[in-house]
């Protein structure tokens, strides 16, 4: 990188220091570092989508005899797949913090549209 005359005697100066597992730091971005603003940003519009999707839940499902409100994976597709594509991934984030239940570790399309989904 030196002899690199688009790199600059700064970015080789503030090189990174290399973290070992086990330290507080290791795997993540410095502290302050546009990455982790990045990070921090992508973690709150995530957050967003997690409370989004619980709240279409609410509206198109039922409300069970436990009290819990339930609808298909089939019906929430339909309707969430217009708000945004990553109805899946957002649904495991959401299980994940333990807002929705559901059986199995996947859900496609077509496949397990009569999977019940339970906003816990």
């Amino acid at each position: 990188q030196r002899k690199n005359p688009f790199s600059s005697e700064d970015r080789l100066a503030s090189k990174p220091v290399h973290t070992h597992r086990g330290d507080s730091t290791y795997g993540r971005p410095r502290e302050g570092s546009q990455t982790e603003q990045r990070g921090k940003d992508a973690h709150s519009h995530v957050g967003k989508e997690v409370e989004e999707l619980c709240s279409i839940i609410r509206r198109t499902g039922e409300v069970g005899e436990d009290g819990h409100v339930s609808v298909t994976f089939g019906q929430l597709f339909e309707t969430y797949v217009t708000i945004s594509n990553k109805v899946v991934g957002i649904l495991l984030r959401a299980r994940k913090h333990g807002l929705v239940h559901f059986e199995g570790e996947m859900l496609w399309q077509g496949k397990d549209d009569d999977v019940i989904i339970t906003l816990l």
